[in-house]
Formats: structure tokens, sequence, C-alpha cells
């Protein structure tokens, strides 16, 4: 017994020489470009607690919804309730398109919202803004991918970090974004019948 706890012990300790030695090295800090896509639940709920986490550091922050909007959501009460000198939150989609079925008005409500986003994007106070489900937006084309793209790498502030959240998020959006992570789907109660629930969905 002795042994093999002197044998974990003097793995762990390469370890941490090993990751000290690498966390040294990096000092540089940036505003990232962050996307959350792929068809699993969790990628609205991931950024949203990013946003927690720069409210808890007290930096201000921004919300701009590009497909809800039409429905109350347990994120958006609490924000506006406890925090909005900290966070600005501008929920300005009008559901999902199979419910407002008029595209002309969803690439309306796209576009003003993209003209809110990227007006919080160049307000150098906010340290993070998150762009939720604009990804959907960008796949039915309510917004021009070409300049999504250009703007983020032009404009944005040097140390602001911006999310973009949705599934099927298109290439060139994460070729330059920092940091990308896919949800996949393994298992969602929705298939066996059960449906979005507060808390969990919303």
């Amino acid at each position: 017994m002795e042994d093999e706890t002197a044998r974990h012990n003097a793995k762990m300790a390469k370890i941490k020489a090993a990751r000290d030695k690498m966390m040294a090295e990096k000092t540089a800090q940036k505003g990232l470009i962050i996307v959350h896509t792929g068809p699993g639940k969790g990628k609205s709920s991931a950024a949203f607690g990013m946003i927690f986490r720069a409210i808890a550091h007290e930096m201000p922050c921004a919300v701009v919804q590009f497909i809800k909007g039409a429905w109350s959501t347990g994120e958006r009460v609490l924000i506006e309730t406890h925090f909005n000198d900290l966070c600005q939150f501008y929920a300005m989609g009008e559901g999902f398109t199979w419910e407002t079925q008029d595209r002309a008005r969803d690439i309306a409500a796209a576009q003003a919202a993209w003209e809110k986003a990227k007006e919080l994007i160049l307000d150098e106070k906010n340290k993070m803004v998150l762009l939720d489900e604009i990804n959907i937006a960008l796949r039915y084309e309510y917004l021009d991918l070409a300049e999504v793209v250009a703007f983020l790498q032009t404009h944005k502030p040097p140390l602001t970090h911006v999310v973009l959240t949705g599934r099927n998020a298109k290439e060139p959006l994460m070729e330059i974004a920092d940091l990308v992570t896919e949800m996949a789907l393994v298992k969602h109660p929705f298939r066996a019948g059960i449906k979005g629930q507060a808390g969990v969905e919303f």
C-alpha cells in the first residue's frame, strides 16, 4: 500500500510540475470569440453560465437574444430583476421560425438585434457580450455571414469577449473563433414525450 501511495504521489508531482510549467508560459490576455454549437442541449445554458461568472466578477456585460424573446426565461428574469446594473438584456427575437411563419419579419428582427449587438460590442465597458441563437439567424440567412465575421475580426475591442450560440455554426465563424464547443446529443427527454420544463430548458 505504501509503495502504491508513493508511486501515485510521484506521478501526481510530475503532472503538477508539467502543468505549472505550461501555465507559467501562458501570460497573454485576449478578448475571445467563443462559439457554442451542435445538436445537444446546453449551448445557451453554458453561455449564460459565463455571463453569470462575468456578473460575479462585477464585469459589465450584455445579452442579445436573436430568436428567443416572445417568452420569459429564468435567466432573463434573474438578470433583469437583480443584475440590470451590470448586464444589459435585449430579447429581440419573436420566436422560432415555425412559430412566426413570416420571413420578412424574422429578417427585420434579426437585423435589429445585430445592430444592437454591434453597439454593445463596440462599447468597451462591456467585457462580455452574448449573442444567443445568432447561429440560427445566420443559418437561415437573416444576417450576412461575411459581415458578421468581418465585424468580429476588425471592430471587436481587443479585450471584449463575444459568445455566439446556436446549432449549425457556419465554418467561417468557427475558423475565426478562439474557442469552439460542440454539444453532442446522446439522449433527450423530448424524444420520450417530456416537454421543456422550467429550470431545465428555460
